[in-house]
Parts: structure tokens; sequence; C-alpha cells
């Protein structure tokens, strides 16, 4: 008996060791996860002031330096959800680490750029590091137990608001003092080094996956996808003889490319040929067209790049609609703040580049606390209901900024109170989609809500650039129009209608998972 109590106690050490040192770990993975994100967005917040540069040195009109910044988001948004289906098939890490190492050559290459195609290329290359977001979120689903998982989910996405605020305080000076090539030359060797240590360090307990079509198999996947519908044994994954869904890959870059090229000859209409509606008709309509073949080909398709089951969940589909009205009500506000400040008076602020950093500093500062916090708000609230209060005040936000916006100070102000909203909305429907997609799928659902916020980060300028295109003025004795108080209210108007829907989705989730919790206990 005495030995066995001494061998129970053992074991006790033993487990309690183990269980230390795997949290140890599962830390480690996410500073080190959360500093490839931050070091991602350090460089693209660092790369905006040098736009000007950049025309003047290439000799480009604006409609051409768009492309520096679309030519990334379409590869970023083309790739996210392929990312996430190789992660599920070969795993994680190596998935992750491919994607990187593309993503350091795209850096260094643009730091040597001498001409727009050359940079062009960079940042097509660059785009690929946008990808591994969903395979991070994926390795920190494997790292930490889904009870925790709300906190390492918040830190990770707060760290792209550190990494913009980083890089908006450091970017100006960089560019001032060495030039914009500098940008590039700043983030690779941080860059490399996140990659090396991932490479060395980070251990992803995710394994490609072997799914059999057993009947076994077929019931649990069918609960673990409720709803309408659920995801049936048809389109199994074998392992590592798997094989991507090419047609659907190359139907839907069409589909993506086609509609983000649409909104950049919508938003840049003044700039482009004097047919540019037309070709963003026909733009539009390649992208339906590619989006029907598709849904078409994934229907058919033996291993989907897609599961489109996935979109009947009952947590996901609302999950996914709240990340790109969010991504669509960040990228509306942003890039009109700054038009605001610069415009000459009476119709702006008529203030430089650093007057407009300084006014969306607290936007950026209080969107990274926030972020941080939403872990601790959630084990608080619960899973949802900091979507429904993230909802609430960002309309009141937005209706803040609509009604309030003829000083700095008041745009500043309004900015924070919308930063809270968002961060919080932001933060819960990242953790909502990491903790609520089955295992299996883990991969391609992050890649999906990847996909939807990238599309909704190209939404949300478009859209202000349309409301700044139709709605103009110009000012006696200065040269060129501006954009009238109207578009600025149609903007702020359109983030707090968006901010509704958000709220919307957020209400209907909440009730949703409020019945299926008094299933349970029945």
């Amino acid at each position: 008996m005495e030995k066995e109590n001494r061998r129970r106690i053992e074991e006790e050490k033993q487990n309690d060791t183990k269980v230390v040192t795997d949290s140890r770990s599962a830390l480690f993975t996410l500073i080190i996860l959360s500093s490839t994100l931050l070091a991602v967005m350090f460089s693209e917040t660092m790369l905006l002031p040098a736009i000007p540069e950049i025309m003047r040195d290439f000799n480009i009109p604006y409609s051409t330096s768009a492309w520096i910044f679309s030519a990334y988001l379409i590869v970023a948004a083309v790739m996210t959800p392929i990312a996430g289906k190789l992660s599920d098939i070969y795993g994680s890490k190596k998935v992750l680490l491919t994607l990187l190492v593309l993503y350091v050559v795209g850096v260094v290459a643009g730091g040597f750029s001498n001409n727009i195609t050359f940079l062009l290329a960079s940042r097509v290359i660059q785009g690929l590091g946008m990808a591994a977001v969903p395979v991070a979120f994926s390795i920190l689903r494997y790292s930490f137990p889904p009870e925790k998982l709300a906190m390492p989910v918040a830190v990770f996405s707060s760290a792209a608001s550190g990494g913009s605020v980083v890089g908006l305080l450091v970017g100006a000076s960089i560019i001032q003092n060495f030039g914009w090539h500098a940008t590039f030359f700043a983030i690779a060797p941080l860059a490399s080094i996140v990659t090396f240590v991932i490479a060395r360090f980070v251990h992803s307990s995710d394994k490609p996956h072997q799914l059999e079509t057993s009947e076994k198999n077929a019931s649990s996947n069918r609960r673990a996808i409720r709803g309408r519908g659920s995801i049936r044994g048809r389109g199994s994954i074998r392992g590592r003889g798997s094989m991507i869904d090419i047609r659907g890959a190359i139907a839907l870059s069409a589909a993506i490319t086609s509609f983000l090229i649409a909104l950049t000859f919508i938003e840049n209409s003044d700039s482009f040929a004097e047919n540019s509606t037309q070709i963003a008709g026909i733009s539009f309509a390649a992208s339906a067209a590619s989006l029907t073949i598709f849904v078409f080909l994934e229907k058919r398709a033996e291993e989907p790049l897609i599961n489109l089951r996935l979109l009947r969940h009952r947590v996901l589909l609302p999950s996914y609609i709240m990340m790109i009205v969010t991504g669509t009500t960040i990228f509306l506000v942003y890039p009109t703040i700054v038009q605001l400040v610069r415009s000459p008076q009476p119709v702006g602020f008529g203030g430089n580049a650093v007057d407009a950093a300084h006014i969306q500093l607290p936007f950026m500062v209080v969107f990274l606390v926030f972020s941080a916090a939403t872990a601790y708000i959630i084990s608080k609230l619960g899973k949802v209901k900091p979507t429904v209060f993230g909802g609430a005040i960002s309309i009141a936000g937005a209706i803040g900024l609509l009604m309030f916006h003829s000083t700095g100070f008041l745009v500043s102000a309004n900015l924070t109170i919308i930063a809270i909203g968002l961060a919080l909305t932001t933060t819960t429907t990242w953790n909502l989609i990491v903790s609520s997609a089955p295992k299996e799928f883990m991969g391609i659902s992050t890649g999906i809500g990847a996909l939807l916020l990238s599309i909704g980060m190209a939404i949300g300028p478009a859209l202000a650039g349309t409301y700044m295109q139709t709605f103009h003025t110009s000012i006696k004795g200065i040269a060129g129009s501006f954009p009238s108080p109207e578009s600025y209210n149609m903007v702020f108007l359109t983030a707090a209608v968006l901010s509704a829907v958000s709220l919307a989705c957020s209400l209907v989730l909440n009730r949703r998972l409020l019945k299926q919790e008094e299933k349970v206990a029945q």
C-alpha cells in the first residue's frame, strides 16, 4: 500500500511538471507567432507614408501607386484559404515556414527595387506573408486547450495593432532620414530571426490529417457541424497523398482578383481610363461568373478547397459575416481621416502627415489595448457578449464621427470610441472562429475568416473613394477638387450602418448559443 501511494505521488508530480512545461512551451509559441504578425503589420504601416516618395522616384501616377497595396492584398486574399487547406493536409509548421521564407525573400527584393515593375513583383511575394495568419491560428489551436484559447487569440490579434502603432511612430522617421528602401531593410532582419526561431523552437502538435470515409467519421463530422448542413465524408483528406483542388483554386483566384480589380477601378476612376466604369462592370461580371463556377466545382470535388457546408455552421456563418463587416468598417474610416486632416480648409484641417498620424494614433493605441484585454472580458462575459457590446460601441463612435468631426480633438475622441468597439468585435470574432471550427477543418476555417477580412479591407477604401469622388468640391485659389463635407458624412453614416449589421449578427449568434445551451441542459 505504501509503495502504491509513493508511486501515485510521483506520477502526480510528473504530471504537474509536464503541465507547467507544456504551458511554458505554449506561451513561448504564442510570443513567437505574435511576433510574426507584428512584423508583417509593422512593415505595412511603415510603407504607407512612403507612397509620395515612391511616386516621385519612379515617376508614376497615383493610379499606378495604388497597386503597391492592391497587388499585395489580392495575393493575400487568394492565398489565405489555400494556405489553410495546405496546413490541414501537410501540417501547420511546414506551411508557415514556407510562407515566411517567401515573405523574407519578397521583403529583401523590395529593398532593392529600382523600378515599379520590380517593386510590384516583390509585393506579390510579400502578399504570401499575410496568408500565414490562418496557419498561425491553427498552431495556436493545437497549443492551448479550448477553455484557455481566448487569451492567445486576443494577444495574437493585438499584435497586428502593436505592429501598426510601432510602424506609425517610426515609419515616417525612417523614410525621412534613410529613404523608403530602408523600410524593407528595417524589417528583413526581424522577419528572418522570427522565421529561424519558429523553425528551431516552435513545435506544432497538429499532423497531416488522415480522414477515412467510414461511417464513424461521417457521423463524427455530422456532430461537428450543426444547423441545416453537415460535413459528410465525401470530401475526405487522405493524409500526405491528398491533392489540392487546383480547379477550385483557379476559380476562386479569378473571382477574388476580378472583384478587387473592379473595386480598384471604382476607387481610382478619375485617374484611370474614361471607360473605367465599364471595365469595373466587366470585372464584377467576371467575378460573379468565376464565383458561380467555383461553387459548382466545389460541390462536385472529392476534396474541395473550401467545404461549403462550413458556411452553414450555426456559429461560423454569423462570425464570417461580422469579420467582413468589421474589416470594411476599419478600412472605410481609417483612410478617410487622413484625407480629412490633409485637405485644405475649410473642407479639411489643412494639416500634414504628422498631424494625421497624431490624430489617428489614439485609434491604434486603444485598439491595441482592448484587443489584448478582450481575453479577460471574454472570461467574464462569455464568448459572444463582447461582440454585442462591441457592435453597440462602434455604432456610438460612428454616429459621434458623423455629428462631431470639426476639430482634430473631436475626431480623435470619436475614433477612440469606435476603436474600442471594433477591437472587441474583431478579437472576439476570431476567438469564435478558432474555437468553433471542427479540428479537421481548422486551417480552412480560419483561412475563410482571413479571406473575408481581406475582402473587407479592400471594400472599405474603395467605398470611401467612391463617396469622395461622387461628393467633391473646389476651393477658390487652390487647384484641384477635394472631398466635400457630404462625402465624410456618407462615410461615417455607412460605418454606423455596418456596425449595426455586426450588432445584429452578434445578437443572432447570442440567441443561438443560448438555445444550444438550453438543449444541452435538458
